[in-house]
């Protein structure tokens, strides 16, 4: 099957749209019981069995706060078993793509990160995250994208859901929201990132790190706002700062990515805005 696109974690809400970028191409779509990648035996053999052109990494563990009880889970998930995939696609000649976080970054910052900036991780998934970024850059061709602020769940998604689709979903509903006035982000919508996904491979972009997130930044508040605006209601917004709210791993409060880097690849990404309107508007519609 050599050409073909290997999809690891495709249970997950990514996965689904990074296997429709890929439509028509042979896509073979593996979740956790199809392939565990915290096996390398069984990474190796299936790899091997399949020859992909191109392996996409959907698997992670991204329950942030269960990550400070249970660190070797995530490391196994998201550090050692991209490992095992990078050393496989190196076997076959694959290419990879392995998705990454905001949270590598501390949080410090006033400006948006671009891939210059140095990591300082401030909790084990963020520690993960980044170990499984250099792992994967191990691979001779390999793309680390670093999303943030996933969203874009269609209406008969059951999974867990991001921040922005709960946000949307209570806005429907009426419900009061807890905003943060204070943490700046560069929300992600999944079809945008899955179409960015497939233009480094086809046009074979030069291999590395992308922040890979729709165009500029706002804070939760701001982000809430826009989001009552295009569904045309009143919201109900309780306003927090990050340091009134005690989570139990730190999360970093400035965490909006440039995604200069990717434009310079031929890939635009449309605003945040552009990207929650057409989400919610249902221009883009999907049964995913």
């Amino acid at each position: 099957m050599t050409g073909a696109v290997l999809v690891t974690g495709a249970a997950g809400r990514l996965a689904a749209f990074v296997a429709e970028a890929f439509a028509d191409r042979p896509v073979v779509p593996l979740g956790r019981t199809d392939l565990d990648i915290t096996d390398p035996a069984a990474v190796g053999r299936v790899v091997a069995e399949l020859r992909p052109g191109v392996i996409v990494n959907c698997a992670s563990y991204n329950n942030v706060d269960g990550a400070e009880d249970e660190p070797a889970v995530a490391l196994r998930i998201n550090a050692t078993g991209v490992r095992s995939l990078a050393r496989a696609a190196q076997q076959c000649g694959a290419t990879l793509v392995h998705y990454s976080t905001d949270f590598v970054f501390s949080g410090e910052a006033s400006v948006p990160y671009d891939e210059g900036d140095e990591p300082a991780p401030r909790s084990a998934y963020a520690a993960s995250k980044l170990l499984g970024e250099w792992y994967a850059l191990d691979a001779p061709r390999a793309y680390v994208l670093r999303v943030e602020s996933l969203f874009g769940c269609g209406p008969s998604w059951t999974g867990p859901r991001g921040t922005l689709d709960a946000m949307v979903a209570g806005l429907r509903a009426g419900r009061e929201l807890q905003v943060f006035t204070d943490r700046m982000v560069s929300p992600s919508y999944m079809p945008d990132v899955a179409r960015a996904t497939r233009h480094l491979v086809d046009r074979q972009s030069p291999a590395g790190l992308y922040h890979c997130v729709n165009s500029g930044a706002a804070s939760w508040k701001q982000v809430a706002e826009e989001a009552a605006s295009v569904l045309g209601v009143v919201p109900r917004l309780l306003e927090r700062t990050t340091a009134e709210v005690v989570l139990r791993a730190q999360r970093p409060t400035y965490c909006a990515l440039s995604n200069r880097k990717l434009a310079m690849a031929g890939c635009e990404m449309p605003s945040w805005r552009d990207a929650l309107r057409r989400w919610i508007e249902g221009a883009s519609a999907t049964s995913v």
